[in-house]
């Protein structure tokens, strides 16, 4: 099938804190989705049938739960809704977001996913309902191609915003498509959890995935486009994921990702939108990629030579680094129960520090979660403390293989390369209560290949 993402950079409210009346918020927003509508219209006639637009896009960020509301569409969570705000604007009051993006749908015949703030009624009977009578979520709402609203999703893993609600429960929500079966659905921060993101696409079997994102990049383990990359691998899914462009915020990284290919937008120089056009297969639960369990050489024989340990800061964790100083070796380091072993070569050895770290603890800055990493990383400079700094672009191409004795089945496989740009490993899986993954010369030079594991358990 043929999908569409659009990387979408948004007209902002110069005074997001400031308070204004519905017109004044309809009027911004209306800008935003100006834009939209001739997205939507150059996705269609490239042959798309679905379009993911980003999280905030229409409205930007930063407001408070006071200054948001006129900037919110009334949308009832209600599973049995089969609605078309377009054929019927005149069914709810505020609600001309949702209509404007049913014409778009209904009009250029095409299944369109975007993101808004809504707003619902609550009783003060209900336990969980705020003190204002209302809740206020970060929705993402799925509108097929006559325009109905087939889908909404409420952001269940809020990321510092105070303007919005967690839902009560985490929504499982999936809609269907006639032309690539279900799609689930979860937004931005919602990827590193276990609920509803994991849960969904295990416990439903979900193959494609729509995610729209504001995502902030954080090198060298946490940049958009590496981490929807290997989400898609380790659950062998289609992501079609759309990311805000604001690079003075660190935010870009959009992409259609297939377990075997990527079609990704990652720009931090220039500014403006980005539309992705890309024909992709259809996963179907019996589908194979190249990336299933192949043997790999998990060395039985350990003579890594005893380097230096070294300690350093990286995303805001204090990693356990070895250096990789020769043209090729085999090392090992540990932390608490987890330890990381690589089997490098460097075939031409350039005037670059890499090294070899591992953490196994709870994440705390910005979120907190508990986290299994092995990680071979370029660093900054040459000096031991540069390692575990952002780093874009190295020269170095390193066939390697890296395997670690996770204790979680939760593995997603990173693999950057200079730039910012993708590459795909060899082989990857489990042998021995190890798992691996490994690569023959990598496409570039190679900033980081990692093994970022998640325990959710222990979060």
């Amino acid at each position: 099938y043929v999908a569409a993402v659009y990387e979408h950079q948004s007209i902002l409210s110069p005074n997001p804190t400031a308070l204004v009346d519905r017109q004044s918020a309809l009027e911004l927003m209306g800008r935003n989705l100006d834009i939209y509508e001739q997205q939507v219209v150059a996705a269609a006639g490239q042959g798309a049938q679905i379009i993911v637009f980003p999280e905030d896009g229409i409205h930007g960020f930063n407001f408070t739960r006071r200054s948001i509301y006129p900037y919110l569409d009334l949308v009832l969570h209600l599973q049995s809704v089969k609605w078309n705000p377009c054929r019927e604007p005149y069914l709810f009051n505020d609600t001309e977001v949702l209509q404007r993006l049913s014409c778009m749908a209904l009009e250029n015949k095409i299944f369109l996913v975007a993101n808004l703030g809504t707003k619902q009624p609550c009783k003060h009977i209900d336990p969980h309902c705020p003190s204002d009578g209302r809740y206020q979520f970060n929705t993402n709402v799925v509108f097929n191609d006559y325009g109905t609203l087939v889908a909404t999703y409420r952001k269940h893993n809020l990321y510092f915003e105070y303007a919005f609600d967690a839902p009560p429960q985490a929504d499982y929500i999936l809609f269907d498509t006639p032309f690539a079966g279900k799609f689930g659905v979860f937004t931005c921060f919602d990827i590193l959890f276990f609920e509803p993101a994991v849960n969904l696409v295990r416990q439903y079997n979900v193959k494609q995935v729509v995610y729209p994102a504001a995502w902030m990049n954080q090198l060298p383990l946490l940049s958009a486009v590496e981490f929807q990359q290997a989400f898609a691998t380790a659950f062998n899914i289609n992501i079609l994921a759309a990311n805000i462009h604001h690079p003075t915020l660190g935010m870009t990284g959009s992409g259609i990702y297939t377990p075997v290919k990527s079609f990704i937008y990652h720009n931090m120089e220039s500014y403006g939108g980005k539309l992705i056009v890309a024909e992709i297969p259809v996963i179907t639960p019996d589908y194979k990629t190249n990336l299933e369990k192949v043997p790999c050489r998990v060395s039985e024989k350990r003579n890594e030579e005893s380097s230096p340990l070294f300690y350093a800061e990286m995303m805001y964790d204090n990693f356990t680094f070895v250096p990789v100083q020769e043209n090729k070796g085999e090392l090992k380091v540990c932390a608490n129960t987890l330890c990381c072993y690589l089997n490098y070569q460097r075939p031409v050895l350039t005037d670059e520090l890499y090294a070899l770290g591992v953490f196994d603890g709870l994440h705390t800055v910005h979120g907190t979660y508990y986290v299994q990493a092995c990680a071979l990383v370029k660093c900054g400079g040459l000096h031991f403390s540069t390692c575990g700094q952002e780093v874009t672009n190295a020269t170095a191409l390193i066939d390697f293989q890296l395997w670690a004795n996770m204790s979680t089945p939760y593995i997603f496989p990173l693999l950057l390369t200079s730039g910012i740009t993708l590459d795909f490993a060899d082989h990857m899986g489990w042998k021995n209560d190890h798992y691996f993954i490994s690569k023959n010369r990598t496409s570039s030079g190679l900033l980081t290949a990692a093994l970022y594991g998640r325990w959710y358990e222990k979060d």
